[in-house]
């Protein structure tokens, strides 16, 4: 048997062999890279995870209870109640005050009406106790004093309580204070002056009572 033939089978063992070995190791090596994805999958789950969640899991902390409101001074409190009352008694008199000055207004404006009533009958009465003084014959002295007297003290009457007489003749007209009856020419007299008075006008307390009744010049 030559050299070669003796290094065949040498050579054929060594083949062998390191193929029985590659087959061995073949199942380890399949097995290393499924490990190793497992263990980066493990990994790109941990670092995915949110830390919201980890938070959340942990419980919330107790609020901590609130403090108790200091007591308040006895002269502090004491003041303030004064302060309180001090107030409320200025508002009442305030009110109390308004409400005096509102009815004494409505109390007086009810005065003045009732005396413009009351002045404004008695008026005709005075209107006629001037015409019969004015129209008494001679002879008739003694009933036209009478009657003169019983004009002059109603006519101070009227004068007490805020009634003011007047009598425009000679006047320029003003349809504010005069109401005229009817115009009549007259020579020597301008136009729209008070010519005879019919009826004196009256004022209370500087308001026109009753306008005086007139004749005027056209």
């Amino acid at each position: 048997m030559g050299p070669d033939q003796r290094k065949a089978p040498a050579e054929d063992a060594v083949r062998e062999q390191l193929a029985e070995e590659r087959e061995r190791m073949a199942p380890e090596a399949a097995e290393e890279p499924a490990a190793s994805d497992a263990s980066a999958e493990g990994s790109r789950q941990d670092e995915g995870s949110d830390p919201a969640d980890e938070l959340e899991s942990e419980p919330e902390p107790e609020p901590e209870p609130e403090p108790e409101p200091e007591p308040e001074d006895p002269l502090t409190a004491l003041q303030r109640e004064r302060d309180e009352y001090l107030a409320l008694a200025q508002r009442a008199q305030a009110d109390f005050d308004n409400y005096r000055k509102r009815a004494a207004r409505e109390a007086a404006a009810a005065t003045q009406r009732a005396k413009s009533g009351l002045v404004g009958e008695l008026l005709p009465v005075v209107d006629n106790l001037e015409r019969a003084l004015g129209s008494a014959a001679e002879g008739e002295e003694h009933l036209a004093a009478g009657v003169k007297l019983v004009h002059s003290e109603l006519v101070s009457v009227l004068n007490r309580n805020g009634v003011e007489q007047f009598d425009p003749a000679g006047e320029k007209f003003d349809p504010a204070v005069h109401e005229a009856l009817s115009t009549r020419e007259q020579e020597g007299s301008d136009s729209g002056v008070v010519l005879d008075v019919v009826e004196k006008g009256y004022r209370l307390n500087g308001n026109v009572l009753r306008p005086a009744r007139v004749v005027v010049s056209g």
